[in-house]
Parts: C-alpha cells; sequence; structure tokens
C-alpha cells in the first residue's frame, strides 16, 4: 500500500457542505482495510520515537485516526469535542472555518500540566481547528509539538496559521 492507493480511497465530493468547496471524504479509507491500514502504520512510522505524551483527536473524524495510534503507541487520547457535548468542567475556544464559525471544548482534567501533544484531525485545510485545539491545550498549561493530518491543503495557507508547530500529512492537495 503506498501514497497512490490512499489517494484513490479518498473521495471527492462537490459543492459540500456548500457550493464551491471541494470536500474530501476520508470515508472511502475507513472502509478500504487497506488505505486504513496504511494509514496507521504510517502514523506508527512516524511518531513511534517521538517525545510526545498524548494524542488529541478532533471530533469527529480525528478520533477514528488518533486512537488506534494512541493505542498502538501507549499514549493516553484527549477528546477534542464541539460546544456542548462534554460533561463537567472544560476549556473553550471559538474559531472560523472554511465555512462557517464553531467552538470546541475538551475536559480540564485530560489536559496535565506539562504534557507534550500530537494533534489529529483527519483534513487540515485553514488551520482554524487546529489553532482552536492548540489554544485549548495550551489553556491547561500543556503543548502542541506537531499537528498531524491525513489530507492536506496547503494552498488555504495553513502552516502561516499553525505556524511555528510542524504539520506533517500523508497526502496534499490543492484547495480548489
Amino acid at each position: 500500500m503506498n501514497v497512490d492507493c490512499l489517494d484513490k480511497a479518498i473521495r471527492r465530493v462537490a459543492d459540500f457542505p456548500k457550493q464551491g468547496i471541494l470536500f474530501y471524504d476520508i470515508t472511502g479509507v475507513l472502509v478500504d482495510k487497506d488505505a486504513f491500514k496504511f494509514c496507521i502504520d504510517r502514523m506508527v512510522d512516524l511518531y513511534k520515537d517521538s517525545k510526545i505524551d498524548a494524542i488529541a483527536g478532533i471530533e469527529s473524524r480525528g478520533f477514528l485516526f488518533a486512537a488506534p495510534l494512541a493505542e498502538k503507541l501507549g499514549l493516553p487520547l484527549v477528546l477534542i469535542r464541539k460546544k456542548g457535548k462534554l460533561p463537567g468542567d472544560t476549556y473553550k475556544c471559538s474559531y472560523s472555518l472554511e465555512y462557517g464559525t464553531a467552538e470546541i471544548e475538551v475536559h480540564k482534567s485530560d489536559v496535565k500540566k506539562g504534557q507534550k501533544f500530537l494533534v489529529i484531525d483527519d483534513l487540515i485545510a485553514t488551520g482554524g481547528t487546529l489553532a482552536a485545539s492548540k489554544n485549548l491545550i495550551e489553556q491547561g498549561g500543556s503543548s502542541v509539538e506537531e499537528f498531524f493530518g491525513i489530507i492536506g491543503l496547503p494552498e488555504l495557507n495553513y502552516g502561516k496559521v499553525l505556524s511555528p508547530v510542524k504539520v506533517t500529512t500523508l497526502i496534499n492537495y490543492s484547495g480548489k
């Protein structure tokens, strides 16, 4: 399995969730056991020797890649969820999306002061969700060491938004 096979498993959906957006759908990766295995194996290779203490997965598709990686590396998995989905005390952060606004939260008790995080999402577009996730983790006294996405849309300039934190993706597409 290689990146070409991964590319074939990713569905492209025009005008979703609104007119003019080309949506890269990773559900094709999930139903293709070889493509999914390629993603997880590649992530393990990338992070098995890293100095991270925890993995944060972003709702909802980020969970699907963060959970198996956390299990394979023996690290805690912290869930970053949409507003109102977590009970108890949370850190909160509002941000802009490429097609609207949103707010995310994380349990305060899940972010331990001084931890070094890897933050995972399925797709990195403008970087807004990841930047907000970094804000949440920093509210808890921890740091983000790296961002990871299966798909990257570098033409949307996420690198500028997320700098100086390293961003790694398995495959990149034009944001148009």
